[in-house]
């Protein structure tokens, strides 16, 4: 059992954004790399449940939490990586460290919504959920192929009943759970946007 504890996916994601918004709502301390980017690799497992739909979406959330997690070595801050990319004129540029910081926000957003929608819904079918999800995160930033493969990809999406199977939960934990990250992850989302906000970088790029 003990290893299956430790297994909990779903219980190290919300602790580890409880944690987070503890310090956005805090307001006193500025959120440090390291722990945001150990978060967010946390739920890398769980784009790899979702199958093929998201494939594209797993595969780079993790390379930009990798980013992240590698510029935590040398960066305190978010708002230190921030004012060093603005400093360096790169902040637009594929592979910065605030666009990285952007991509892996609007995965744990897509997540948010996913939850939201998986909580709010009867049934087993995810196609509805995710489909909701990805509309409101990805879709407005992809083009027309990869919209057109993710449609084709909800097809293959795992019922809920396999989804908290692969995740190691029950339907009654998944769902605090679920609760607990959609309550948590809310203030860590606005953080980083008003990051953006603040200096005038905006978020829709």
């Amino acid at each position: 059992m003990a290893n299956a504890e430790s297994d909990k996916t779903l219980r190290k994601i919300a602790d580890a954004f409880k944690e987070l918004a503890a310090t956005v709502n805090s307001q006193t301390a500025d959120m440090e790399v390291a722990p945001f980017s150990r978060a967010c690799s946390f739920v890398s497992p769980l784009f790899s449940c979702l199958g093929i739909a998201f494939k594209f979406a797993e595969m780079d959330y993790v390379a930009k939490v990798g980013d992240l997690a590698e510029a935590s070595k040398s960066i305190a801050t978010l708002n230190a990586m921030l004012d060093r990319d603005i400093e360096g004129n790169c902040v637009r540029k594929a592979g910065s460290h605030a666009r990285n910081l952007l991509r892996v926000k609007r995965g744990l957003d897509m997540v948010r919504v996913l939850f939201e929608q998986i909580l709010a819904t009867e049934g087993d079918s995810l196609k509805d959920p995710a489909s909701k999800a990805y509309a409101q995160a990805f879709a407005p930033h992809h083009g027309w192929a990869i919209r057109k493969a993710v449609a084709a990809g909800m097809y293959a999406l795992p019922t809920k009943a396999q989804l908290m199977k692969k995740l190691n939960e029950n339907e009654a934990s998944a769902r605090i759970q679920m609760q607990n990250y959609v309550a948590a992850s809310g203030p860590v989302i606005l953080y980083i946007d008003r990051l953006f906000l603040s200096r005038e970088l905006g978020i829709d790029w």
